[in-house]
């Protein structure tokens, strides 16, 4: 049985102040009945 994604994210950037890089070209995918967490430096 072949799972599906549920999230998919390609290319994602962000950025502060126009200069600052907090993500550059992040790439993922959830498949279905996953448990996925993302933990940042301040614990979100």
């Amino acid at each position: 049985m072949e799972l599906k994604p549920v999230i998919k994210v390609r290319n994602l950037k962000k950025t502060y102040k126009g200069n600052i890089k907090a993500i550059d070209g992040l790439n993922f995918e959830v498949d279905e009945s996953s448990i996925f967490g993302l933990i940042g430096p301040n614990g979100a």
